[in-house]
């Protein structure tokens, strides 16, 4: 049998060798030919990964700077609310069979927000998403992670007549209160896990232990490294500088950055009578003459780091630096900020700032987003994300 040749008479070494008598000649031909075809299937594939990002809307600004790192586009979504206020999602692309990642940070109207999420996490899952990440910059309800220590055992050793003494009631009402306090971190992790969640990716949580509220992988990021790029690049004396942290809680935080920079760390013990109110602060710790940098993991009302910075000055600090992971800034928090001695209060973008900015000149923003979009990235190709916890991905 001789091998058949083109009709064309110029093609007659494009051999097709269907029974050919040179079997070496047709596996070499046809093996070509499926090279040249998985070529071009893996230039399609690169061109469209399988994956996909979508924004809430709590902060669609730190969504777009994350999918504009990767290269890709941010996925079609509808959010809507029906009359009566109940959230309305839709997805507006296929995500069968897609890796899909949705941002929805803790901020905002943190109720609606939360919700949001978990009805786009459900929309993604039961569309046959093959895995669903939350990325949440900013862990709603974090704080709430604990019952307080104060419970009505506590309470019962108090003494009677320094409690009548003080007329303290509403400190021994509240003692008795808190011993059935929610643990309220821990419903919304079961809430993600039950939405379909199959991993979380969130920065600083105000209590690394929340991860073990999750049967689920987490990943922690820190804003560590972009903290201390920033103390490099914007504080000239950085060397003469101190970190302070606010709270005992805050402790190991300020060590690891004091030990990165090679200069000495400070505390300050508050006491609280009720939240959002702090009684009495005691430094521990030498900052005079000293540039103080106030490091804690996030701000509410701004109480805290208000007095921290006026018990500094008294202390002797020169300057003083407040740097945050988290700014929610509610409240009277700006105003106070205004009236503060700070040189600079210093946050991220895990939450939208651009209107606390304009507010406030003294507040700085730090972008964070390369962090999220190298976590992204490591997470979808199956990487370790560690190199994260001690380096800046630039």
């Amino acid at each position: 049998m001789q091998d058949t040749k083109c009709a064309d008479p110029e093609q007659n070494d494009c051999v097709m060798p269907v029974r050919s008598a040179n079997p070496i000649r047709a596996r070499s031909l046809i093996r070509d030919n499926l090279e040249k075809q998985a070529g071009s299937l893996n230039l399609i594939h690169s061109r469209m990964p399988n994956i996909k990002v979508f924004s809430g809307t709590s902060h669609p600004d730190l969504a777009q700077r994350i999918v504009d790192r990767l290269g890709i586009d941010l996925g079609k979504v509808v959010t809507k609310k029906f009359s009566n206020l109940e959230t309305c999602v839709e997805i507006g692309e296929s995500v069968r069979g897609e890796d899909v990642y949705i941002v929805q940070s803790g901020s905002g109207e943190i109720n609606d927000n939360l919700m949001e999420l978990l009805i786009m996490i459900n929309a993604c899952k039961i569309a046959s998403a093959s895995r669903v990440t939350a990325v949440i910059p900013c862990f709603p309800y974090a704080r709430q992670d604990k019952k307080d220590k104060l419970a009505g055992s506590e309470d019962k050793k108090q003494d009677e007549s320094k409690i009548l003494a003080k007329k303290n009631y509403d400190w021994k009402f509240r003692a008795h209160a808190q011993s059935r306090a929610p643990i309220s971190a821990k419903l919304v992790a079961n809430m993600l896990s039950v939405a379909g969640a199959d991993h979380i990716i969130t920065m600083d949580l105000h209590a690394s232990q929340i991860q073990g509220f999750f049967d689920i992988p987490v990943d922690n990021l820190y804003a560590e490294p972009a903290v201390l790029k920033w103390i490099k690049e914007n504080i000239p004396e950085w060397k003469n500088s101190i970190i302070v942290s606010p709270d005992a809680g805050g402790a190991k935080r300020v060590t690891s950055i004091a030990d990165r920079l090679n200069v000495e760390f400070a505390l300050i013990h508050k006491e609280r009578k009720k939240a959002n109110e702090v009684a009495s602060m005691v430094l521990v710790g030498d900052v005079k003459d000293k540039i103080a940098i106030l490091v804690d993991d996030m701000a509410d009302t701004c109480g805290t780091i208000v007095h921290a910075a006026d018990r500094l000055v008294e202390a002797g600090a020169t300057k003083v630096y407040a740097i945050l992971t988290h700014g929610i800034f509610s409240g009277p928090a700006i105003s106070r900020i205004n009236n503060a001695c700070f040189e600079a209060v210093v946050v991220t973008n895990t939450i939208p700032q651009d209107g606390h900015m304009r507010d406030c000149p003294k507040i700085q923003c730090i972008d964070v987003s390369m962090m999220f979009a190298e976590a992204v990235r490591r997470t979808h190709n199956g990487e370790s994300v560690s190199y994260l916890f001690s380096n800046v991905p630039y």
